[in-house]
């Protein structure tokens, strides 16, 4: 056992790298309708790495666009401020953090998945009425809890992994064994701590017991793209396991067998592109 306790975590926390500041603009922006987005992308386009990442998301055919954007104020007029708003959040809080100094834990089989729930997500929002943007990046960063715990934790993080492969048990079940924690718990710390929108944690918290959110979180929309992407096997992990779907978020999203169906080849066919760009 390596228990963690809240406080060490917290602690930890607390020493990672601040967020650049267009980011707590961003952050700051969930809710504000009178948000200045013509600073933001001004701060945008003075960081070349991050605008160079986001104009390559842009113009993959995640988005389909007929023709290529070729600045930050282009992919606002384009796409929207929502949709931009959402690529930089999630470019940006992954890319706080190092993923190889924890054996087991793949960064592609990680990008894949989250990517996948990010897509399916997106595809489910369109489906029922809900806000696409958002979800999308609710699927990407529904798993952070994980990144925070392979890097900051990377040994003790290790033996959940090999625990998980010799248990076959679903990871959040070997985190609690080991642990005494669990991703979601931890995704729901560093949503604390950085100031996330209460739609974007509840993504995070509670996508793996959306029964306990209310009925207009994204916690719902979250878990069933969970379930598709475990489904499907987007991670390309041997040691995945197909999840079982709770039948109260099922229901508050009004899905079927038809609409799931016509949902799966959007997030298959998305899929290979969208992760090179968001794991470049």
């Amino acid at each position: 056992m390596n228990l963690l306790t809240h406080d060490e975590i917290v602690l930890q926390l607390r020493q990672l790298p601040a967020l650049p500041a267009v980011i707590n603009e961003v952050l700051a922006s969930f809710g504000n309708d009178e948000a200045d987005i013509g600073r933001i992308c001004l701060l945008v386009a003075r960081d070349q790495s991050l605008t160079a990442r986001l104009l390559r998301v842009a113009n993959s055919s995640f988005y389909g666009l007929q023709c290529r954007v070729a600045t930050i104020n282009e992919a606002v007029v384009v796409l929207g401020f929502r949709a931009v708003r959402s690529m930089l959040l999630t470019l940006s809080v992954n890319g706080v953090f190092d993923k190889q100094d924890c054996p087991g834990f793949e960064p592609r089989a990680y990008t894949r998945h989250c990517v996948g729930v990010g897509l399916a997500a997106r595809a489910i929002a369109e489906t029922t009425g809900r806000n696409p943007d958002q979800a999308f990046a609710g699927g990407v960063l529904h798993d952070i809890g994980q990144l925070v715990l392979a890097s900051i934790f990377g040994a003790a993080y290790a033996l959940v992994l090999a625990y998980r492969r010799e248990h076959d048990c679903p990871l959040a079940v070997a985190e609690r064994d080991i642990l005494g924690t669990d991703h979601a718990i931890v995704g729901g710390l560093l949503a604390d701590a950085w100031n996330f929108p209460a739609s974007l944690r509840s993504a995070i918290v509670e996508h793996h017991a959306p029964s306990a959110a209310s009925a207009d979180s994204l916690a719902d929309l979250i878990h069933v793209a969970d379930a598709v992407a475990h489904g499907l096997g987007l991670a390309g992990d041997d040691c995945d396991l197909v999840m079982p779907v709770d039948p109260t978020a099922w229901q508050r999203l009004g899905l079927d067998r038809v609409k799931l169906a016509s949902i799966l080849p959007r997030v298959v066919d998305g899929l290979e592109e969208a992760s090179q760009a968001f794991s470049a």
